[in-house]
């Protein structure tokens, strides 16, 4: 049993509110059960130097913990002086599995920012910032596209995100804090809307798992993803 109560393939309850920044491009505010993220999309008008002049565009990510989005206070990375390992390995995996959905030539060069800031933390962060990143970055291409500013579409397919796990000797799906803090396997899966992977992250802790488990795993998250992104359709009004 979950301390939760939920049935092991079940999605905690899952909303996604678009457009609550006056000024971004493209935003909304996930929620995925406990925890909540405010992701918006902001436009400029140039790309980083390695792309200057090749007529690709970019699209980055930024991430950020509130500090009492846990339940004890994180001190401010900007106090601090400096971003942690953790928070730079996020939002290296947000901005490549967004990438994976955009046709960097249609985008021109310029280049989209996603910004991620966690409100409140419950297990799954990442999971939810990659998710209602890629909200905020279809809405601000869709604003684009009516600006006329672009061209042609150069959002491909949704991409979205799931967390899986080993709990109790048994495969679950979507992962709360408690949940993720005594799984003996748990990973994050990143999947496009038509089912292609964008990535994997899995670890054993404790003990190992096998590529049966690994597959059942990745049937949950099949499934999860699959939910998730009619949200995602939901959101932006498609």
């Amino acid at each position: 049993m979950r301390p939760s109560g939920r049935k092991a393939n079940a999605l905690r309850p899952v909303t996604i509110e678009p457009g609550v920044l006056r000024h971004a491009e493209g935003s909304c505010l996930i929620r995925m059960g406990g925890t909540e993220i405010l992701c918006s999309a902001s436009l400029e008008e140039r790309t980083p130097p390695f792309l200057r002049n090749t007529g690709l565009g970019w699209v980055t990510a930024e991430y950020g913990m509130l500090p009492r989005a846990t339940n004890t206070r994180n001190r401010r990375e900007a106090v601090a002086g400096r971003q942690g390992g953790r928070t730079v390995e996020i939002q290296r995996l947000i901005g490549r599995s967004l990438r994976a959905a955009v046709d960097r030539s249609a985008l021109g060069e310029r280049q989209i920012i996603i910004d991620c800031d966690v409100l409140q933390a419950d297990g799954g962060t990442r999971c939810a910032a990659i998710t209602g990143g890629w909200v905020a970055l279809r809405l601000a291409t869709r604003k684009l596209l009516e600006s006329g500013l672009l061209s042609s579409d150069p959002i491909s397919d949704h991409v979205a995100a799931v967390s899986c796990g080993m709990f109790g000797g048994v495969e679950i799906l979507d992962l709360d804090y408690q949940e993720d803090s005594e799984a003996c396997v748990d990973g994050n899966f990143i999947m496009t809307g038509r089912g292609a992977l964008v990535e994997i992250q899995m670890s054993a802790e404790g003990s190992v798992f096998s590529k049966e488990q690994l597959q059942r795993l990745l049937v949950l998250a099949e499934d999860g993803i699959s939910q998730i992104v009619e949200l995602q359709r939901h959101a932006c009004g498609t």
